[in-house]
């Protein structure tokens, strides 16, 4: 090994290091900036007829990947090229590195699992950055897609770090659009054509607001009488949103509903209990009566 930092080791080795490091970084901050816009324009290319918003997370979500795969693609090769010039044999360590490899791949399956699930993932456009989604059991905003992970944020403002080798089935909430599924329950002593008529209105009026008409992609409308229940009949709203506007819009939705129902004399139901205390109810024993025992009964009340 030669000695280190001599001038002689400076002038030879020590510029020869200092171009490497250098070209590596200029390798770098030109891929960071050519990479974005071409996986734009590809992505473009390829999800032509789709929503801005959706070639956009798609895009970045490629464009963060490529780059960070760079990155360790390029410090590896640095680190290859720099060493010999410390009078490290590069060809001995490879040959160390190779057998030390296969012995740890034996016991990082699981690290090979996420890898290959997160290439995947990539690969079929599960989810980008920017979708709600709900893997291995848990759902929230994506922050971060990488190969080996997955990083969410849910409602609560945790951060859930899942191995996308943990990731066997995966919901997108925002894939391309979103929709308002809406069940509505009115009393049973209403009107449905009347109350089907003022909930399409409501819809109609939402979607043709300002404020509100940009996310909607179709307007909302009642598809059917969806249940018969206990206390109340469900009627089925459904209507197609621009990807992640569905919970702003349903809750819009049902507070002009609440305000047209108020207005309109439509009652919301709830549940109702009927309490007895004492004997059972006598058109209830009557009812339950042989009929020969209840009309003796009504003809010995008439004689009395």
């Amino acid at each position: 090994m030669p000695e280190m930092f001599s001038i002689e080791w400076l002038k030879d080795s020590g510029i020869s290091i200092l171009i490497i490091i250098a070209v590596a970084a200029a390798v770098y901050f030109a891929l960071r900036r050519l990479i974005p816009p071409i996986i734009k324009r590809t992505a473009a290319q390829r999800m032509k007829g789709e929503l801005e918003e959706a070639i956009k997370q798609r895009s970045d979500t490629l464009s963060s990947v490529l780059i960070k795969a760079s990155l360790g693609i390029i410090v590896i090769l640095a680190l290859v090229t720099i060493l010999p010039e410390f009078g490290i044999n590069i060809t001995a360590m490879l040959a160390g590195i190779g057998i030390i490899g296969i012995a740890i791949g034996f016991g990082a399956q699981s690290l090979i699992k996420d890898y290959l699930s997160g290439i995947f993932i990539l690969l079929e456009d599960q989810y980008d950055v920017g979708d709600v989604v709900r893997v291995a059991g848990i759902a929230g905003l994506v922050e971060e897609v990488g190969l080996r992970r997955t990083v969410l944020r849910d409602l609560d403002g945790l951060v859930h770090s899942i191995p996308n080798g943990e990731i066997k089935a995966a919901s997108n909430f925002t894939k391309g659009y979103s929709r308002v599924n809406l069940n509505i329950s009115v009393a049973y002593g209403e009107d449905l054509d009347r109350v089907i008529k003022v909930i399409n209105r409501v819809c109609k009026e939402m979607a043709g607001d300002p404020e509100w008409n940009t996310d909607f992609i179709t307007t909302p409308q009642v598809l059917r009488v969806d249940n018969l229940g206990d206390s109340g009949i469900d009627i089925k709203i459904l209507g197609d949103t621009k990807p992640i506007r569905q919970w702003a819009v349903t809750g819009e939705l049902r507070l002009r509903l609440k305000r047209t129902f108020d207005a309109e004399g439509i009652e919301i139901p709830w549940p109702h209990t009927k309490v007895y205390f004492g004997n059972a109810i006598p058109e209830m024993a009557e009812a339950q009566q042989p009929s020969g025992k209840s009309t003796a009964t009504k003809k010995s009340r008439k004689t009395s």
